[in-house]
């Protein structure tokens, strides 16, 4: 470029100017130009502007996570005035009824409004046919009814499954090394019946044996059981997620997986499959576990049903988190928010999580 041709070009405006009256020669500044400049560049469209605030961000908000949408898993155990600690989920324990009590008034006076039991039985108690596991005066049973004259508002949700009470540690009766699908089902039925005499709301079948839901129901509904409702665990994983929850239950299998019954983490059209069963079955809520790595199949779901979709927020999703603030290498807080609204983003009505009473609290302030 040759000097003709320089002196011919427009000036550029320049980010500052100097003020030549100021003897210090300090920058004045041009933002009215940049502004000028912006307008000349005509942005039809500024997302930003509903970002400016944060009350103007609550109120453009497509997704609210609320205390009503949290249903809290407690393990119960044997014994007195006793709680013991899970040692891979920090801050969760095992209680004995008289303290599991109290825990659910504090729950219930938060908002809480469902609680889901979990047995830890004693290996005493356990066989193969998980017989403990219809016994009328078991312990789920007891803490059904004392839950139901305490805080007999509260949704009490109890689950269905052998693993709790098998000597096996697999969800259904073992033989030559296979788990039995139609007599395990034989067995579930009669664990349902007994947990709706106790006073449940909704049993919650978690085995993943085929045909279960519907055999339920006609069970239930054959015992006059008609408004105890299913909350199915329709796409339930094998996943290597429910290490801590297996701890806190000694609930592990004594051999294999349980890959033969629970589903392939790779598939996702088959959980619309396994929901479809389970409606026709009759399901009243369906269920989505893990959540955190499977949202694409919750949302997927609820696009597919006009159901309720549950979404259990699993114990070891609940353990990395735990484990990395008191690492310090997140913010806790932020980061349980951030986690349950993804998963009400995704589509869940109803969230599992032993985050419950934190996250309750966390919405108050």
């Amino acid at each position: 470029m040759n000097l003709t041709e320089a002196s011919t070009l427009e000036p550029q405006t320049p980010l500052t100017e100097i003020d030549p009256a100021d003897s210090g020669h300090q920058a004045k500044s041009t933002m009215p130009a940049i502004a000028k400049r912006c307008c000349e560049a005509q942005i039809a469209h500024r997302p930003r502007l509903l970002r400016r605030t944060e009350t103007l961000r609550r109120m453009v908000r497509e997704h609210i996570l609320q205390v009503e949408d949290l249903i809290y898993p407690l393990f119960v155990m044997e014994g007195e005035k006793h709680q013991e600690s899970v040692p891979s989920m920090p801050g969760c324990y095992r209680y004995t009824l008289d303290l599991l009590l109290d825990e659910v008034k504090q729950a219930y006076k938060l908002g809480i409004g469902a609680i889901a039991l979990f047995p830890l039985i004693p290996h005493a108690q356990k066989d193969n046919a998980g017989t403990e596991s219809y016994n009328p005066d078991g312990l789920i049973p007891r803490a059904v009814r004392a839950i139901k004259q305490a805080v007999p508002d509260i949704l009490v949700i109890t689950d269905v499954a052998l693993d709790p009470y098998s000597s096996e540690g697999h969800d259904g009766i073992v033989q030559d090394g296979k788990i039995l699908n139609d007599e395990t089902v034989a067995v579930l039925e009669k664990q349902a019946i007994v947990q709706a005499e106790a006073g449940a709301d909704f049993v919650a079948p978690s085995d993943m044996m085929d045909g279960r839901v519907g055999a339920i129901r006609r069970a239930l509904d054959a015992e006059g059981w008609i408004n105890v409702g299913i909350l199915a665990y329709s796409a339930k994983y094998s996943s290597a997620y429910y290490g801590p929850f297996r701890d806190a239950l000694d609930s592990a299998p004594k051999f294999g997986d349980k890959k033969t019954y629970q589903m392939d983490a790779a598939n996702a059209i088959e959980a619309i499959k396994e929901v479809d069963l389970d409606i026709a079955e009759g399901a009243d809520i369906v269920m989505v576990k893990p959540a955190l790595a499977y949202l694409d199949v919750i949302c997927q779901i609820k696009q597919h049903t006009n159901l309720p979709v549950a979404a259990y927020n699993v114990s070891g999703e609940y353990a990395m988190i735990k484990a990395a603030a008191q690492q310090g290498w997140i913010d806790e807080k932020k980061v349980i928010l951030e986690t349950l609204t993804s998963m009400k983003r995704a589509g869940a009505n109803l969230i599992l999580t032993y985050f419950a009473k934190d996250v309750a609290l966390m919405l108050q302030s």
